[in-house]
């Protein structure tokens, strides 16, 4: 169960103090917002974010040590929050936004744009929170839920259509060996490529054949047809090594499920 979303957990990084404090007094008047840090270089930055866990974050690009995108592909994929890009610099927007990015504010902005982009960050926090709450994971695996959430028989997805590096891609489910969660996108691994959707992880689980793809983990779908063995490692959990040698966690919460589907007892 996820918690009950309150307030919005935010965190600033940001190496221009004013630049901080401009973004701080813009949240202060804000009643959603709970600002819980702000730091100044990327380092800290990797740091606060997985002690504090934000749901939004503002973040700046040019930073010393370590850059905004060099921060969020350090952090676990599951505390990946909703990103604001906060930079001087237009060059980089096309790089933040296959980097994940809601919005990009290039300074500087005006009162009237940061309010555009913090209403888009709390749309989308607010709907993921929603569909984490509703994603029953007592279901059965092997019955696919509706749009709603609900059991159903609507039809699992049998191929994603993708956009990557200007072209379009039409992808067979079955040539998906897994799919990540990354923030608000999935990324489908096909060999040694992957392409980004953006669409929860959740909300994925809940669109593909449930027979073909299990979640094992909650940042990770698996094709079954791709798992070459299965490692014990501890507290119940197993690395799961796929036919490519890739190696995912399967956690304790999702054993049964994926004993229910291969029909053994591990």
């Amino acid at each position: 169960m996820a918690r009950e979303l309150n307030k919005i957990r935010a965190l600033i990084v940001d190496d221009e103090p004013f630049a901080r404090e401009r973004v701080r007094r813009l949240l202060d008047s804000d009643a959603d917002i709970e600002l819980v840090g702000e730091c100044s270089d990327g380092f800290s930055a990797v740091q606060m974010i997985e002690e504090r866990a934000p749901d939004l974050l503002f973040l700046d690009i040019q930073m010393p040590g370590k850059t905004g995108f060099d921060v969020l592909e350090e952090i676990d994929a599951e505390q990946t929050p909703v990103v604001v890009f906060l930079t001087a610099y237009d060059q980089y927007a096309v790089r933040a936004f296959d980097a994940c990015a809601l919005d990009y504010l290039l300074k500087p902005f005006d009162e009237e744009r940061f309010e555009r982009a913090l209403a888009r960050a709390k749309t989308q926090i607010r709907r993921d929170a929603a569909l984490e709450d509703s994603d029953d994971d007592t279901a059965s695996p092997l019955v696919p839920r509706d749009a709603n959430g609900s059991s159903g028989h609507a039809a699992p997805l049998e191929r994603f259509v993708v956009k990557a590096s200007g072209r379009i891609f039409f992808l067979k489910a079955d040539e998906v060996d897994w799919i990540e969660a990354y923030g608000n996108y999935v990324r489908l691994h096909v060999g040694k490529s992957a392409y980004l959707l953006r669409e929860p992880i959740g909300s994925m689980e809940a669109r593909v054949d449930p027979a073909r793809f299990l979640r094992i983990h909650r940042s990770a779908l698996v094709n079954v047809e791709r798992i070459r063995e299965m490692q014990p490692m501890f507290h119940g959990q197993y690395t799961v090594v796929l036919h490519d040698g890739t190696q995912l966690t399967l956690s304790r919460r999702y054993r049964a499920k994926l004993q229910q589907t291969l029909g053994k007892t591990f």
